[in-house]
């Protein structure tokens, strides 16, 4: 007889191949500006997928480039656009005129900030990665965390699209978020 996983391996074989996506498929850009993400090689693929099921969440097919770079290039950018001279987890920046570019903007994620975050907080550093992800494209969408109920309204749906992609609420271990 088959043995299951030889079973599986016919089963796989005779899979149809997936189409091609449509033309209005979600366009997902992720760049690798710093060497250091070379020790997390799925890093890429975790943002990746991450947006992907933010943006379903939101039925929305949107146009982005997501920045996997360090601290010091994202303290520059938080010194020059915020005004705060320190590095940060997670940058976000709308385009300017979004109707114009078709494109929603950019999440800038820095390596050492996301490495150290995971560790203190003792969670996977791919759970960190996609939570980041998903928090920098709601910023793009407009969500944000200034009011209590604005920063409540915005972690339900970040916790409903994390549980989605089997990461664990974020915000569990906080007796207060923010």
């Amino acid at each position: 007889g088959m043995t299951p996983k030889r079973a599986r391996k016919a089963k796989a074989a005779r899979k149809p191949t997936r189409k091609a996506a449509p033309k209005a498929a979600a366009l997902i850009e992720v760049m690798v500006q710093s060497p250091r993400w070379k020790t997390q090689p799925r890093a890429a693929a975790i943002v990746r997928n991450a947006v992907a099921a933010a943006a379903k969440a939101a039925s929305i097919k949107p146009e982005l480039a997501i920045v996997l770079t360090d601290d010091s290039r994202i303290r520059t950018l938080n010194r020059e656009w915020r005004g705060f001279d320190k590095p940060t987890n997670v940058l976000s920046f709308p385009a300017a005129n979004t109707r114009d570019a078709g494109s929603l903007g950019d999440v800038i994620i820095a390596f050492q900030t996301v490495a150290r975050e995971a560790k203190e907080e003792g969670k996977p550093i791919k759970h960190h990665l996609a939570h980041l992800a998903v928090h920098g494209f709601l910023h793009l969408l407009g969500y944000d965390h200034e009011s209590d109920r604005d920063a409540r309204k915005m972690e339900r749906l970040e916790v409903k699209i994390l549980k989605g992609l089997g990461v664990p609420d974020p915000y569990a271990d906080q007796e207060s978020a923010q």
